[in-house]
């Protein structure tokens, strides 16, 4: 068989991802140079927008093998743990090794504002579903509200693994934005006066309250919402290794390096679901819309909630406070200080903005487990369909029935 250098030439540019490259993935491409440039150059939230940009840079270049859905490639074994519940829950397994319950035990009360600002969760459901998703993708787009990674990519994987990218992007994106989206929505609910409050110093707590909250939680959240142990259970893990005082490898190892491990490994998984096919959609400037007004309602939730305790408790809660009740530690804690010290530059909120910002992370989880236990068995049947279609099936059980 002659074999000509110009067979050789025309082989060998067939087979180069030039030769195939499509439309969308050009599309995709530039989308994840975009991701890469604010990660960079706009420091958007770097540690986890720089992965999961360049995980999708990889998985929409042609030929790669790169993205999630190709069978044995690298990133297809990274994102096995995302689908199979292992990488959020060691994120949440170093959040809470991070975590200092603290301000929260020492006002109480402060986990109603992160209960408040799940409004956005639950309001985004319901935009979601005037919008055409379904019961399930409806739970995993309201959970982006919570201000949550790690809670949005774990629910999104369990209810709507098609929607995982966008709505990874959107929550991430988001809470890298929280210190642009909250401060007008915080200063248009508040007054001046109130925004000027100065809080009493928060008391000491005992390291056994500190050791023992972490078990006490876990036993209470798992048995009344069993779907959400793997989040909330590893969360307390990290946080009993930090309080316990016996365990000071497994803590400095869980917020460090095992941390900043699984990161690498589930940003680039997330990444890797972004290929022109699943993130190219109406849905997903549905979504990214929908992930706008979940942080708003958040944001508003707290605020007006911390309204009500500067009312009832005399003017000695500032409801500034209450914006931290989203789950984005210690971002928006620190938004609320930056907030407070606009009106008085004597005014420090940081610690106790840190109580609701910590409610906010068990409220969030809290939230997904409630929506797994509503909606994470409607089964594969109607995985896709659209909310009318869900409707359809309920309104046809109860007329007949099979809904007792």
């Amino acid at each position: 068989m002659d074999f000509t250098f110009q067979d050789a030439i025309n082989r060998i540019l067939h087979s180069t991802g030039f030769a195939v490259i499509e439309g969308g993935q050009i599309i995709m491409i530039l989308i994840s140079l975009v991701l890469l440039y604010l990660a960079i150059w706009k420091k958007f939230e770097p540690l986890l927008l720089l992965p999961i940009g360049f995980g999708c840079l990889l998985a929409n270049l042609p030929l790669s093998n790169m993205a999630n859905t190709n069978e044995g490639g690298l990133l297809n074994i990274f994102y096995f743990g995302v689908k199979h519940e292992v990488l959020p829950p060691l994120i949440f397994l170093g959040v809470g090794a991070l975590t200092d319950f603290g301000p929260l035990l020492a006002y109480p009360a402060t986990l109603l504002l992160g209960a408040a600002a799940q409004v956005g969760v639950y309001t985004t459901l319901i935009g979601a579903v005037a919008l055409g998703f379904n019961l399930q993708e409806a739970s995993a787009i309201g959970i982006i509200g919570g201000a949550d990674g790690p809670t949005s990519i774990f629910l999104a994987a369990k209810l709507a693994p098609h929607l995982l990218g966008p709505i990874a992007v959107a929550a991430y994106s988001y809470m890298s934005l929280v210190p642009l989206i909250q401060p007008p929505i915080m200063r248009a609910l508040t007054t001046e006066k109130e925004r000027k409050v100065k809080m009493e110093q928060l008391k000491p707590i005992s390291p056994t309250v500190k050791i023992l909250f972490p078990i006490i939680s876990t036993i209470v959240c798992i048995l009344l919402l069993p779907g959400v142990a793997p989040l909330l259970g590893m969360f307390m893990l990290g946080n009993l290794f930090r309080e316990s005082g016996v365990t000071a490898r497994l803590h400095e190892t869980a917020q460090t390096h095992l941390i900043n491990i699984v990161t690498i490994l589930l940003a680039l998984a997330v990444g890797s679901s972004m290929t022109a096919e699943s993130f190219l959609t109406l849905d997903t400037i549905k979504i990214i819309v929908l992930g706008l007004l979940a942080f708003a309602f958040a944001t508003a939730g707290g605020v007006l909630f911390g309204k009500l305790m500067y009312i009832l408790s005399g003017g000695r809660v500032n409801p500034l406070i209450g914006s931290a009740g989203v789950s984005a530690v210690p971002m928006a804690a620190r938004v609320s200080q930056k907030v407070g010290q606009e009106a008085d530059k004597s005014n420090f909120l940081l610690m106790h903005a840190m109580g609701p910002n910590v409610a906010g992370v068990i409220g969030s989880a809290v939230a997904a487990g409630v929506f797994l236990s509503l909606f994470g068995d409607i089964g594969p049947a109607t995985e896709g369909a659209s909310h009318a279609a869900v409707q359809t099936i309920e309104l046809f059980a109860a007329n007949t029935g099979a809904g007792n």
